[in-house]
């Protein structure tokens, strides 16, 4: 009997943070998002350097969660995303728990763009959408085993979905994606003039 079976699966998850009052939030968010901005002078000049266009606060507040009532309240309506997908990897956490780590923000301007990286010593790592004007890049994901293929022939231009070695998740306010650490990703430069503004985090487990 011929049978086909899928093994090793890169999983991702995505939802909606919360039913409503997500407008809200995100209002709020922007508007600290941008006074970040506007006083993150250290944040600014680590921009300029590994940031180019943009603004991240990565390499200078990034534990925003610790400080902030509003990245507070986002951590915890993120805390039960996070334990659904741990539940969906069947992780084994010892008694331990998932908990946010880092938390940083992101706003990308025309032609800003964020190339493939991944994210060390945490186990699941995501983006929160605050502003995704009509238009902007989505995140980009690249196939783990890309550099174990080898002589592998290229896909076909119509391959399914899971056969593709790339895909990419369109950016959504409100929304949020869910990834291990370990896989690659990137955000390619924003096409239009409007600020793209995410929330990226990390978990570690504790």
């Amino acid at each position: 009997m011929k049978r086909l079976q899928t093994w090793f699966p890169t999983l991702l998850y995505t939802a909606r943070l919360q039913k409503t009052g997500g407008t809200a939030l995100n209002r709020e968010l922007v508007r600290e998002c941008h006074q970040l901005r506007d006083f993150d002078d250290v944040g600014r000049r680590w921009s300029q350097k590994n940031y180019p266009g943009g603004y991240t606060s990565y390499g200078s507040l990034d534990k925003l969660h610790r400080f902030s009532s509003t990245f507070s309240d986002l951590e915890r309506g993120l805390d039960r995303h996070v334990r659904s997908f741990g539940r969906s990897l069947d992780w084994d956490l010892g008694g331990r728990r998932l908990v946010m780590t880092d938390c940083w923000v992101n706003i990308m301007p025309f032609h800003t763009a964020h190339s493939l990286h991944l994210h060390p010593n945490s186990v699941v790592s995501g983006t929160y959408y605050v502003s995704t004007p009509r238009g902007c890049a989505g995140l980009k994901f690249e196939d783990p085993r890309l550099s174990r293929l080898m002589a592998a022939p290229p896909r076909r231009a119509g391959a399914r979905p899971a056969n593709q070695l790339y895909v990419t998740y369109p950016a959504k306010a409100g929304d949020l994606i869910l990834f291990e650490s370990w896989l690659r990703h990137e955000v390619v430069a924003n096409p239009i003039r409007s600020e793209r503004i995410s929330i990226s985090f990390n978990y570690d487990w504790a």
